[in-house]
């Protein structure tokens, strides 16, 4: 019983450090702008697939955070850059 207890505690010992060094490995997120309808995305880099249709080019450079993104994309909509 006491290698059972021993086998849950490192193991809940592992699952731990694993999200920890998980989280701190976030993706960044930069904007996409859909041609033809001028609307633009913020796009999760960690995502493993490509947006589709491929029809966007990316306006913005990688921010570490959804709130940079959000930033980033509000000033894109006071500029003209983005409609939507």
């Amino acid at each position: 019983m006491r290698r059972v207890l021993a086998l849950c505690a490192a193991s809940a010992v592992a699952l731990s450090a694993l999200a920890v060094t998980s989280t701190a490995q976030a993706a960044p997120y930069h904007i996409i702008k859909w041609s033809g309808i001028e609307a633009c995305q913020i796009w999760d880099n960690g995502v493993p697939t490509k947006p589709e249709p491929s029809n966007y080019t990316s306006v913005s450079k990688p921010v570490p955070t959804f709130e940079a993104a959000l930033a980033v994309k509000a000033g894109l909509l006071k500029t003209g850059v983005c409609k939507i």
